[in-house]
């Protein structure tokens, strides 16, 4: 591990639980993607992003999701889609991602700590 962070660094990155309310096709990207609505609750509200998560997700397996995301990151274009958030995944060895989600039911918007 070469690139240590302090504590106070980690603390900095808002990582939030969201429940996507929204997944759609992304033609227009580069690579296969699905552009996203997710709920984040009162104090943050409902961002758009896309993510490449097409390999185990299908539009209909994603809505009502729980996922993670990075909230406070700047907005970033991505093709015709403003991204507003950062969703959080894993590779799966075999070219997939797969979300990361809180173990139970929790409410959308509590923080990772």
């Amino acid at each position: 591990m070469s690139d240590q962070i302090s504590f106070d660094d980690f603390m900095k990155v808002d990582v939030r639980v969201g429940k996507i309310v929204e997944a759609e096709e992304f033609p227009q990207a580069r690579k296969p993607a699905y552009k996203l609505r997710i709920d984040f609750g009162p104090e943050i509200g409902i961002k758009k992003t896309s993510a490449q998560i097409t390999k185990h997700y299908t539009p209909e397996t994603l809505k009502g999701r729980l996922v993670m995301a990075v909230v406070n990151f700047p907005k970033r274009q991505i093709g015709p889609v403003m991204s507003e958030v950062l969703t959080l995944g894993v590779p799966d060895g075999e070219g997939g991602v797969v979300l990361l989600a809180p173990e139970r039911d929790v409410p959308v918007g509590g923080r990772l700590y």
